[in-house]
């Protein structure tokens, strides 16, 4: 029998496999953070990717935009601002001509007790801070990009005379990689842009890893070349949250090479396909909700074999959350239908409605969460069961004792790719 300890919640759940269906645990190759992150991004800061220096680029008296990341994202934007601030300073800028801009996307705003947690309580009194809102009256138009997509910006975003965008560089299962461009579009865009951008998910090459050829990122990259972005800050963190490396500079270069090493920790190559796969998005926050934890069984399912069973442990302690997804799930009851709903009337969180029911056409799912059976079987289409042992029993039943089990602990952060194409 191997053992196998699982994140769930803020605590762990111990997976029991029989050696004999046991294929192995696919993880990330994890890298220790740095001992100092201030330090290394005041490296990074001073060592630009394809750029001059921001003290450089800024002058005395121009008005200065830096888009953070909201409440939804690990981003460590109280280690990245300050030093941002500094080198400000140093070129001549008052904190009074900086603003932070929460990039919300379409979420709520920020709390101010969310603020201080995010930047700390110093930078929240230096700077003016505020959450953008996707459904302003003041947007301002920028053009249209070769997609037909309207863009419209933050107005405070689009009248800086220096624009900087901070985040993490981590994998979108639509976008490709989150980080870089992203700041912009959704970050501080409109509702109509974020809209027409994200209906693009149906393009075959909009999928995680993928950057050349995918719609979604393009439109996006022609987004924040339109806002004429001056600078960017990114840093790569590993699954406990720790910063491995900051990459400041250009928009494209800096995010680049930021991408260059989620590749080198996050993707990796499997030898086949399993008949059953236990997946852990990662524990908290990862599996706060189904609709966060569902990446992870995104990333299930590319090592699923078809008929097969995807076990996904996941705590889900604030339920489903998020609407549209539940509305969605209540309202279409197949694939086409919510296909047909993407292009006519593109709505965030019904997205995830759309990936759910396509991944339910190649697997079963089992969820071992505290929500209610209610949701998870009625609304959602899952099975459930009480623990990821009994949840193991269930599938091996399903798909025959004799059943290959991966195992993936943290698969909201891993893209495992199956080397020799099996079906």
């Amino acid at each position: 029998m191997v053992e196998v300890w699982l994140p769930y919640g803020k605590t762990e759940v111990c997976l029991r496999v029989p050696t004999k269906n046991f294929l192995g645990v696919i993880e990330p190759k994890e890298r220790p953070g740095v001992p100092d992150a201030r330090a290394e991004v005041e490296r990074a800061l001073k060592e630009p990717i394809g750029s001059k220096r921001l003290c450089e680029i800024a002058k005395p008296g121009q008005k200065v935009a830096i888009v953070v990341d909201d409440a939804t994202r690990p981003a460590p934007s109280h280690v990245m601002v300050p030093p941002i601030l500094d080198e400000l300073n140093s070129a001549g800028v008052r904190d009074e001509d900086v603003s932070v801009i929460f990039g919300c996307g379409t979420h709520r705003a920020v709390s101010v007790e969310e603020a201080v947690n995010l930047l700390g309580e110093a930078v929240v009194k230096r700077v003016k801070v505020i959450s953008h809102d996707c459904k302003a009256p003041d947007l301002v138009y920028f053009g249209k990009t070769k997609y037909g997509t309207k863009v419209y910006l933050n107005r405070v975003f689009a009248e800086a005379d220096v624009k900087i965008l901070t985040g993490d560089v981590c994998f979108h299962y639509f976008a490709g990689y989150g980080g870089g461009r992203k700041s912009v579009l959704p970050g501080v865009a409109g509702e109509e842009t974020i809209k027409a951008n994200h209906a693009m998910l149906l393009h075959p090459n909009a999928k995680t890893g993928v950057l050349e050829g995918n719609p979604v990122h393009e439109d996006m990259v022609e987004a924040a070349r339109m806002a004429k972005v001056d600078f960017i800050l990114n840093v790569v963190v590993n699954t406990k949250g720790e910063v491995v490396k900051a990459f400041a500079g250009d928009l494209e270069k800096a995010f680049h090479e930021g991408v260059k090493l989620i590749d080198e920790m996050y993707r990796v190559p499997v030898e086949r396909r399993a008949d059953i796969v236990v997946v852990s998005p990662g524990g908290h926050p990862a599996d706060i909700n189904l609709f966060q934890a569902y990446k992870g069984v995104d990333s299930a399912q590319e090592v699923v074999k078809r008929g097969g069973v995807i076990i996904l442990a996941a705590e889900c302690s604030e339920g489903y959350g998020n609407q549209a997804f539940y509305d969605w799930m209540v309202k279409f009851k197949d694939l086409k239908a919510v296909e047909r709903e993407v292009k006519r009337n593109f709505v965030l969180g019904g997205h995830k409605a759309y990936y759910l029911l396509k991944t339910l056409q190649k697997a079963q799912i089992i969820l071992v969460s505290v929500m209610p059976d209610y949701y998870a079987v009625n609304v959602f289409k899952l099975k459930t069961a009480r623990t990821v042992n009994e949840a193991l029993n269930q599938a091996f039943r399903i798909v025959g004792e004799n059943a290959k089990v991966w195992v993936m602990p943290y698969g909201n952060y891993t893209l495992p790719e199956v080397k020799a194409e099996q079906p």
